[in-house]
């Protein structure tokens, strides 16, 4: 069984406590992904806490995206997908949640390929709340500007807002899918790999959005690149080969000892 290995910290007056179980958002224990015969993840365990930002590193094929998929019970879409282990969010097992619906509306994601619903660029945004049962249009367009602005697409689109979203390039699909995920309320956002669709610049917005969100739920980032990681997170793990290697404050994972030298290797571009 291989389970994220806490980096050691230096003995400092500055080193933060451990948090308590009221300001721990996320707990993973002994997570374990199948497909099939295959191994995708094992042996995971590890927290994320309330209003950070916890970054997760690896090459392709680590298991990131199937450890997102396992905290918003998408196994459930995934034929032979099989999860074990345990995943606490907000204190309650998300495996024995009925309600599976209710869990996603608290909790949003955005994967890498833009999934654009055949809508209006207004009613992609304005779908969720309206099914939280939100009809004023006032209120909406409220809401609709607000989630379009934080994904820095307002700008772009507020002229056309009765346009096809199917109709924007990809990279403004892409951030039509964040504010359709911001328009949730979550209490936690899932980003699988957000900017492989999004130029630099805009990449470097949504960055400083994600920022300013950190203040109002908990972000979980799924991340190729190590120096968006580094830029953002406030802890970070390192996936490889379906074993979470390292878990640590990022800074320190980037500069500071590490337990294990793979993870050195791969924050400095040794391989990927």
């Amino acid at each position: 069984m291989v389970t994220g290995v806490p980096l050691a910290t230096p003995d400092s007056g500055d080193v933060a406590a451990a948090p308590d179980a009221a300001s721990i958002k996320l707990q993973v224990s002994d997570l374990e992904i199948r497909y099939g015969g295959a191994v995708a993840l094992q042996g995971v365990t590890l927290d994320v806490r309330e209003n950070e930002i916890f970054g997760i590193i690896g090459p392709a094929n680590a298991g990131k995206t199937s450890f997102l998929k396992a905290i918003n019970r998408m196994d459930m879409f995934t034929p032979g997908m099989r999860v074990q282990g345990e995943i606490q969010f907000s204190g309650r097992d998300v495996r024995k949640l009925k309600n599976v619906y209710a869990l996603r509306s608290r909790i949003g994601v955005v994967f890498p390929l833009p999934v654009g619903l055949p809508m209006t660029i207004y009613d992609n945004v304005a779908l969720s709340p309206r099914l939280r049962g939100i009809k004023g249009k006032r209120e909406l367009d409220i809401i609709v500007e607000r989630c379009l602005t934080r994904a820095a697409l307002w700008d772009e689109v507020k002229d056309r807002l009765s346009s096809l979203g199917s109709l924007l390039s990809g990279g403004q699909q892409q951030r039509l899918t964040i504010a359709r995920a911001l328009s949730q309320e979550p209490e936690l956002l899932m980003l699988d790999e957000f900017s492989i669709a999004v130029d630099p610049v805009t990449t470097m917005r949504i960055e400083d959005v994600l920022k300013e969100l950190r203040a109002d739920m908990t972000i979980l980032l799924v991340t190729n690149l190590v120096q968006q990681a580094r830029r953002l997170a406030d802890r970070t793990a390192f996936f490889l080969g379906g074993e979470c290697v390292e878990i640590g404050t990022t800074e320190d994972l980037f500069t500071g000892e590490v337990s294990d030298q793979r993870t050195r290797d791969y924050v400095e571009g040794r391989f990927g």
